[in-house]
């Protein structure tokens, strides 16, 4: 599945990066139980899969039951390495399982279907870029990355990261005293006398 291309549509003055195509499928299903009285249907998201080549880039309707139940096939995302971002593949290529996070959103209005369906935005393989997404309030979601991609990654991260050397810490005995309220505090080697002594 991943090569280690580059663009063929970019600007051949800028570097080259590798990338991945690829599709997403995401998946209608009924809701069950209690929580059904208030939603009948909710999106999920299944799987990040190798785009087809000709696949296009608009939604279709791969798979529906006699329940109801749809699965929409969305080709046509590009997932670009970029150097700069190193460290958030390492932090997704350095987990026990590396996964692929999805960015995705309920639409507003209908477009290719009779109702409103999930529709991914952005598909990354870096951890930096979820994070950002989720502080920003956005539906994402993971799935674990397939073997041939995680080899991939990793590849990308031997090349690309380099960890920050440790900056040395100041020695403790060299930062000023403070007590609780951050007041500069006073040590003193004397003993100190009470009310009694003299």
């Amino acid at each position: 599945m991943p090569e280690d291309a580059a663009r063929n549509d970019q600007d051949p003055t800028t570097p080259k990066r590798p990338y991945l195509d690829v599709a997403v499928l995401m998946r209608r299903e009924r809701v069950r139980g209690p929580a059904a009285r208030w939603q009948e249907w909710r999106w999920v998201f299944d799987s990040v899969l190798p785009d087809e080549p000709g696949a296009g880039t608009e939604p279709r309707l791969v798979h529906e039951s006699e329940e109801g139940e749809q699965r929409w096939l969305h080709p046509g995302f590009v997932v670009e390495l970029f150097a700069d971002d190193a460290e958030g593949y390492y932090l997704n290529a350095s987990t026990e399982s590396p996964c692929w996070f999805v960015l995705w959103r309920l639409e507003e209005t209908a477009t290719v279907a009779s109702e409103p369906i999930a529709r991914p935005v952005i598909v990354t393989l870096s951890y930096h870029d979820a994070g950002r997404w989720l502080d920003a309030q956005e539906m994402v979601e993971q799935v674990p990355a397939q073997p041939e991609v995680v080899q991939f990654l990793r590849g990308f991260v031997e090349e690309h990261y380099k960890a920050e050397p440790k900056r040395r810490q100041r020695p403790q005995s060299f930062r000023p005293l403070t007590d609780r309220f951050g007041n500069v505090a006073s040590v003193s080697t004397s003993k100190k006398r009470g009310a009694g002594d003299v």
